[in-house]
């Protein structure tokens, strides 16, 4: 699960300080090295992979059914959310160390930065003024939740909260069983 505060005003202020979160941990793997790497791009896909999952099933939706021209709005993101899913899958087969990890990881920090910065300069704010304080509290309990049973990796083709709520169930499942055995392994 993401590692958040305890408190939020808002699934707002949520989601732009996981972003942070995601800024960090891309730098953190982008400057580390060997396992340090590999355990830094592993919180990384768990943390992008349970955060797409919940704005996807919640948070966009919501902002559909809520903004002016929502549609194309949300239609947009989560193209670029399908296009980042794609791409940090070929990472995940990776190992660590190939030579074009870093290239490919830092093509994907920009396109997540870019993400980022279009939620954080388009949807959110309009959610902010479209949704009452009290929704904005709300959601925060809906996106917590979202993450505690999304998938722990990417599923491209998954960018659709009705995509998400047919295959999440099964894919998380896997996901964390996949890592529990990973980690026993270590």
């Amino acid at each position: 699960m993401a590692q958040t505060s305890a408190t939020h005003t808002d699934v707002i202020d949520l989601l732009v300080e996981q972003h942070a979160q995601i800024r960090h941990l891309f730098m953190q793997t982008l400057m580390s090295a060997g396992e340090e790497r590999k355990q830094s791009f592993a919180q990384l896909v768990r943390l992008l992979a349970i955060h797409e999952t919940a704005e996807e099933e919640i948070v966009h939706p919501m902002a559909r059914k809520s903004l002016p021209h929502g549609d194309a709005l949300i239609e947009d993101r989560l193209e670029e959310e399908r296009k980042a899913k794609e791409l940090l899958s070929t990472l995940e087969k990776m190992d660590t160390d190939d030579p074009n990890f870093m290239s490919m990881l830092d093509r994907l920090r920009m396109a997540v930065l870019n993400h980022a910065r279009a939620e954080e300069r388009y949807e959110f704010p309009q959610l902010r003024s479209h949704l009452g304080p009290s929704q904005l509290r709300t959601l925060v309990t809906a996106v917590k939740a979202a993450e505690a049973t999304a998938p722990t990796h990417p599923h491209p083709g998954t960018e659709s909260a009705t995509k998400n709520l047919l295959v999440g169930p099964v894919a998380a499942l896997t996901d964390r069983i996949r890592d529990a055995i990973r980690s026993n392994k270590s």
